[in-house]
């Protein structure tokens, strides 16, 4: 979900990568451009397993390989365009619990929010008005990383991050917009999504001719990029349904 708790202006060329990594858990490395002229924060919804506590979500920072995307881009010197898009309040909490860990995350400061009534003990500059929630049920049992962001100009650095997730199998990019409070069937994408999964699970998405290795400083992204493995990509250009991406696992 590219979803944020103030008026922005643009956002463009978002690139997401996944991958599914070891003991359950899920990597993502998420990156756009951005204008906007206030601070504001962006929350993206992740089905973490629940039970897993404040401390669930892993942050990672990627001010030292700001050009992962590029390097990723590179790997691909065939263009192809496709689409799709899906994905499946409240309760108070009690006033005595404590604010909620910032982590510091290269030029972020971040947050993982385990529910959506944990979203009370963020600032509330950082928060979504409650009626948004109420119109997604699918999202009552995720949890959410929030990144808060300057405003003004600039293409956001990578945010990167591990959480268990709740969907074995699964690889979840999240591509819901919310951009203005208000949720639409359709948008605007302008997304290149990337992953390393099985071959069989991406039948609409092109693979790399050489292995990771070869294209990206595999080193620097915290074992997020396998360096023995071949990149997928997925590009989503244009208006599209306004949801989710998952890859899903083959049947049997």
């Amino acid at each position: 979900m590219c979803c944020f708790t103030g008026k922005v202006e643009e956002v463009k060329n978002t690139r997401i990568f996944a991958r599914l990594g070891e003991h359950g858990n899920q990597v993502l490395i998420y990156q756009m451009a951005l204008t906007a002229r206030q601070d504001v924060a962006m929350v993206l919804p992740i089905p973490v397993q629940p039970d897993g506590g404040e401390k669930a979500v892993q942050f990672f920072s990627f001010q030292g390989y700001q050009t992962v995307f590029d390097d990723l881009h590179k790997g691909f010197p065939v263009i192809q365009n496709f689409s799709r898009g899906a994905s499946d309040p409240f309760g108070a909490v009690p006033a005595s619990l404590p604010t909620l860990a910032v982590v510091s995350v290269g030029a972020y400061d971040a947050s993982y929010v385990p529910s959506i009534a944990d979203f009370s003990r963020l600032d509330a500059r950082f928060r979504l008005p409650d009626q948004v929630w109420a119109k997604l049920p699918g999202y009552r049992a995720f949890g959410f990383a929030v990144f808060k962001l300057k405003a003004g100009q600039f293409q956001a650095h990578p945010m990167a991050f591990a959480f268990p997730t709740a969907r074995p199998g699964h690889l979840f990019f999240p591509t819901l917009h919310i951009h203005d409070g208000e949720i639409h069937d359709s948008e605007h994408f302008d997304h290149t999504l990337y992953c390393q999964a099985s071959q069989q699970q991406l039948s609409l998405w092109e693979e790399s001719p050489a292995l990771a290795v070869t294209f990206a400083k595999c080193g620097l992204t915290h074992g997020m990029v396998r360096p023995e493995q071949h990149v997928y990509r997925r590009r989503l250009g244009g208006l599209h349904a306004n949801g989710d991406i998952v890859v899903k696992p083959l049947a049997g």
